[in-house]
């Protein structure tokens, strides 16, 4: 019997209870959390959690079957990387509201269409930040790009033995990416 990935019930015999927590950190992206639990033994511990309002990525493809990709540097890793084009909701933002504004924001791309692929937790052992996967079928030819201050971005587009290729040599590991990749190929390109 497989186990369920919904979160446990009080009763669960995984049930961890929040007893109390403290902000130990607040930025402009994220908080950082300290959350007293009783652990499902009994015992007191304490969990490290990052706090994030989530974020979308989309794997778009223009007409002629190349798919769109971003390459950013990454200062956590110190590294630039090959990415779907994402980004970060806004208070109260939807998801596919999102994805729009970050296909023009990073690519001067417009999706004419836009499809959820699914939803994911990158890190749950210490974030719940939810990232928002999609699918676009963008126009053929880009408008202007309206990147944020701090963000610079170089557009490639690639085939798809190409993306493929990259994805098991490693140029491409990102996580989000090959959730995107991995999600499209098992619903069916479309």
């Amino acid at each position: 019997m497989q186990a369920s990935i919904r979160p446990p019930a009080a009763d669960s015999p995984l049930f961890e209870k929040t007893l109390g927590s403290r902000t130990v950190f607040q930025g402009r992206a994220l908080r950082i959390d300290v959350i007293d639990i009783e652990m499902p033994n009994g015992q007191p511990a304490s969990r490290e959690v990052v706090r994030h309002r989530g974020a979308v990525a989309i794997l778009g493809r223009v007409p002629d079957g190349r798919f769109l990709f971003v390459r950013q540097y990454r200062k956590a890793i110190e590294s630039a990387f090959i990415e779907v084009v994402a980004g970060g909701l806004e208070p109260g933002e939807a998801p596919d509201v999102a994805a729009h504004r970050e296909l023009r924001e990073e690519s001067g791309y417009h999706a004419t269409r836009l499809l959820p692929l699914g939803t994911i937790v990158a890190c749950p052992g210490y974030s719940e930040e939810r990232l928002h996967l999609f699918f676009a079928e963008l126009e053929a030819v880009p408008g202007e790009t309206d990147p944020d201050e701090e963000e610079f971005v170089e557009t490639l587009l690639m085939g798809e033995a190409e993306v493929e290729q990259a994805l098991l040599d490693e140029t491409i590991n990102d996580a989000k990416t090959m959730a995107c990749w991995l999600l499209w190929k098992m619903r069916g390109p479309r």
